[in-house]
């Protein structure tokens, strides 16, 4: 029995895999405090590593990682409780929230149309990242409706999520925003609940406006993408 049947046979060796790179990374980060030192980053890159070394198949290593996916629906739900604490903060500049939101989802999709044509890309691939900005099961619905490939989709996703958590203090900073209505905002409609994630690290407002940026996000590219894409 080689190790991929071995391993195989485990229902948690993915999970356990997945948890203890995240460990690490999270550990890197709170040792030498710097913003790209992003666990999820250093855990994506030790499995990786340990899967091409190993000569472990990714099957293999999904078998037992899927199951970290069951707790997706209760963190998220866990999100709405810094969005609850903030509730007057929400009702005071709703009309300011929900207007920045929606020039961010259309100014996003035209972004994607310039570099489409300057770069002469692929239609097909325009439309599989279209929705890299919401979360990943909203990501597929509509990548699925509009016929692009989800398989990259999943990939913009990611990298919406990482890059945002990793470079979105920074871009803040370098930009002096210091409201922290517009942070929270900035994090959770660009890179969701990767995004969100960081949010939540500088401070509660910030948590609370990302949390909702997420979902706000998530309905108006539902809405929004499909009607950009049938003009194309």
């Amino acid at each position: 029995m080689n190790i991929n049947e071995m391993l195989s046979e485990s229902l948690f060796f993915g999970m356990i895999l997945s948890l203890l790179a995240y460990k690490i990374g999270f550990e890197i980060q709170k040792k030498y405090k710097k913003v790209f030192l992003n666990p999820l980053l250093i855990a994506i890159v030790i499995v990786i590593v340990f899967l091409l070394i190993t000569g472990i198949s990714y099957e293999t290593y999904r078998n037992g990682a899927k199951y970290l996916s069951y707790f997706l629906t209760p963190v998220t739900v866990c999100l709405a409780v810094p969005l609850y604490k903030q509730m007057e903060t929400l009702k005071k500049n709703m009309a300011a929230i929900l207007i920045s939101i929606a020039i961010g989802c259309v100014t996003h999709a035209g972004v994607l149309i310039a570099i489409t044509a300057i770069f002469k890309m692929d239609k097909q691939l325009l439309m599989s990242v279209m929705s890299k900005s919401v979360t990943t099961a909203i990501a597929l619905g509509v990548t699925g409706e509009i016929g692009g490939i989800q398989g990259i989709t999943v990939i913009g996703v990611m990298v919406a999520g990482i890059s945002g958590a990793v470079i979105g203090p920074t871009l803040l900073k370098l930009f002096h925003i210091t409201e922290p209505v517009a942070q929270g905002l900035a994090m959770g409609s660009a890179s969701h609940a990767i995004g969100t994630s960081k949010a939540i690290e500088l401070g509660e407002i910030q948590a609370a406006m990302s949390s909702l940026a997420i979902v706000v996000t998530g309905i108006l590219t539902v809405v929004i993408v499909p009607w950009v894409v049938s003009f194309l």
